[in-house]
């Protein structure tokens, strides 16, 4: 058996919608139990409120909230962020930085773990927040899995689209009126069934 954790922030759905795309991938693989949680939200409701989120966080606010600690529970851990300003969300961001005390016993190290993330606008910085993703990652121990190019959709020219070699991702539109597309959902699925087959294989050593 293989235990893997999606672990996802999302403001206004799209990267909710790519980690159930995720989980369905990471689920192809046999003995695979996994598990969607999110991250605390850390704005204000007020904040939110004026944002137009509220009413978009409602699709997952029954999606439990996941704590530092378990993350030791895992095999896999395959995070989804949205893009903010080239890098993760703080949301994300703060979720890791309270990874202290797992790094302090090396409790994460030799799982796996991968990125996806979604961003605004075509070139609006989803390759450099996947890369700026995995300094961390490594400095905790983790082995990071990217979406190769077996991944054949992310080599298409017919239509504009996310993913790339570091993570699959989407383009939410610049007032986030685009949702994933079928060829990034493909990609988000293949990323989660390719992470958690190399994680399987890592058990079974």
């Amino acid at each position: 058996m293989v235990k893997v954790l999606v672990l996802f922030y999302s403001t206004y759905g799209h990267i909710f919608e790519m980690a159930k795309e995720v989980v369905n991938g990471a689920k192809e693989i046999e003995g695979a139990e996994v598990t969607l949680k999110r991250v605390p939200e850390t704005l204000p409701h007020e904040v939110l409120e004026k944002m137009g989120a509220l009413q978009a966080q409602e699709a997952f606010s029954n999606i439990p909230i996941a704590t530092p600690n378990e993350l030791k529970d895992y095999d896999v851990v395959i995070f989804g962020t949205p893009t903010r300003f080239g890098n993760m969300s703080g949301q994300m961001k703060s979720f890791i930085d309270a990874l202290g005390q797992l790094w302090v016993h090396n409790s994460l190290v030799g799982k796996v773990a991968s990125v996806f993330c979604s961003s605004n606008t075509q070139h609006g910085g989803q390759e450099s927040t996947i890369l700026t993703s995995i300094p961390p990652l490594l400095h905790l121990g983790f082995i990071y899995v990217g979406l190769p190019y077996s991944c054949t959709t992310q080599t298409g020219l017919d239509e504009i689209k996310g993913g790339s070699p570091y993570g699959a991702s989407t383009i939410a539109g610049a007032k986030g009126e685009r949702l994933p597309s079928e060829q990034e959902r493909e990609m988000a699925r293949y990323q989660g069934k390719h992470a958690t087959s190399i994680g399987k294989r890592l058990c079974m050593q």
